[in-house]
């Protein structure tokens, strides 16, 4: 029996992934679910790069904005979300499409993974807390090597949690992944080194004039304090230390074109594991593009007609 066709569009930051599938989405009638572990976040638009109501133009988009930035939000809570959005969708008679850079909340969906509950650990948390990023990621280095490639080496959230998990359940986390019930259509974007710096620059200006600084500034009035922010890693970490005057404006913004780009690199680490990505570089490679997803929607019309 033919399965119902789930797109997903991933890549590096900056690679104009939410404008594609944008476009994809008006061409087959689909849906957007974000897969970005900050854009769940309500309030983190600017410092997050998510996409505006104007740029959806009109295409739903879902799991943007359902947590609090106070909280932790987990990648089993985001899939449980996930599933049910993309049933929904087809409910609907339309084609999800799964968009974003975050690897593992991709992968927890179309693998099918289910997560082993691992409860806090307070004592432990504890003492690690005192560690700094650095010790961190050697401890947790010695405990899962494959975790800690991909991983953000100065987000001690992350870090910490990492760590807790593997402590919990051996050295090697054992994540059942169970058959998926979909066809995932894996879309890999891709963009020469010299140009995804040139973007990630551009786009990091643009967001500092349209008002990144300021939209830090309201979240720490609103509650969110600088030690929260700086575990949000990348642009709100850097913001938080300007803001607090431990950094100047010019080091912030060097900064963050450098941990951008590093963050770049970590996600094609991840992404390069998966050898069901298909690579475009969409900028050359459009028209390829629309011959997948032309045939990706009349299998979708061809499957639900058999089930009616």
């Amino acid at each position: 029996m033919q399965k119902l066709k789930v797109i997903v569009i991933l890549g590096q930051t900056s690679t104009g992934k939410s404008d594609l599938a944008v476009k994809i989405a008006k061409k087959v009638n689909g849906e957007v679910i974000s897969a970005d572990s900050r854009q769940v976040y309500k309030g983190l638009d600017l410092g997050t790069g998510k996409i505006t109501r104007r740029e959806m133009q009109g295409v739903p988009h879902h799991l943007l904005d359902v947590a609090s930035p106070k909280k932790r939000f987990s990648v089993a809570e985001y899939k449980k979300l996930a599933d049910q959005k993309i049933k929904e969708i087809i409910a609907r008679g339309k084609i999800p499409i799964i968009c974003g850079g975050t690897g593992l909340y991709i992968d927890a969906v179309v693998n099918g993974i289910i997560f082993p509950e691992v409860p806090p650990n307070d004592k432990l948390r504890k003492q690690l807390t005192q560690k700094s990023a650095i010790a961190l990621f050697q401890v947790l280095k010695k405990l899962d090597k494959n975790r800690a490639k991909n991983i953000d080496p100065k987000n001690k959230v992350r870090l910490i949690r990492a760590i807790e998990i593997a402590k919990f359940l051996g050295k090697v986390p054992k994540i059942t992944e169970v058959k998926p019930l979909y066809d995932f259509i894996k879309i890999g974007l891709y963009l020469p080194v010299d140009i995804l710096k040139e973007k990630i620059s551009i786009r990091l200006f643009a967001r500092i004039r349209a008002g990144m600084i300021t939209e830090a500034k309201n979240l720490h009035k609103n509650g969110l304090s600088w030690k929260r922010m700086e575990e949000l890693g990348l642009e709100y970490r850097q913001l938080a230390l300007y803001l607090q005057k431990k950094i100047s404006k010019q080091k912030m913004i060097e900064k963050l074109n450098s941990e951008i780009y590093k963050y770049a690199k970590r996600q094609m680490t991840w992404f390069k594991k998966d050898k069901e990505i298909k690579w475009f570089d969409v900028d050359k490679s459009f028209n390829k593009l629309c011959d997948i997803i032309n045939l990706c929607k009349q299998h979708q019309y061809q499957t639900m007609k058999k089930k009616d």
